[in-house]
């Protein structure tokens, strides 16, 4: 008697989840959009990922932030400073395993909305000189400081 309650009980709780009113699934309705228009953006990325999933991330962000801004470089500047397991992408003798990642970071560099600077102390540690980097790439002395540097100096806004 007991087993058949139980199952009855199941069964009955079994039909009620099935009938799920869009009320229970959205209490709240749902979003509203905010039309906004963005202009004047300083924008500093520290960028250290050593995935390229993390690193295509950072890059789809980058170039989004440019095109809401309008890409102009006179009115916005989006600067990505690579340090950490970043750097061996950009590395000539990686060219041809980061071949595709390559060419998308350069392009967006074209325009002089998009800047790549690299950290020269940690390149060094992991036995990179200027001349093994990609050229559309800016060898700073060190992240940490240009990072500082940017927010404090130029009114960057920090992302990661």
């Amino acid at each position: 008697m007991k087993w058949g309650f139980l199952l009855i009980s199941m069964l009955a709780l079994s039909a009620h989840a099935r009938h799920v009113d869009a009320n229970d699934l959205a209490p709240w309705g749902s979003a509203t959009e905010i039309q906004q228009t963005y202009s004047g953006q300083k924008v500093v990325f520290d960028t250290t990922s050593e995935s390229l999933a993390g690193l295509t991330s950072v890059l789809d962000r980058a170039s989004l932030i440019s095109v809401l801004n309008g890409a102009d470089p006179l009115d916005n500047k989006i600067v990505i400073v690579l340090h950490g397991g970043a750097i061996p992408f950009f590395a000539i003798k990686n060219y041809t395993k980061h071949k595709e990642l390559m060419h998308r970071a350069q392009s967006l560099s074209v325009g002089e909305v998009v800047e790549y600077r690299m950290c020269r102390a940690a390149a060094h540690l992991q036995g990179f000189k200027p001349e093994d980097i990609h050229g559309f790439v800016k060898m700073v002395p060190m992240a940490d400081a240009e990072i500082v540097r940017l927010q404090q100096e130029e009114g960057f806004a920090y992302m990661q």
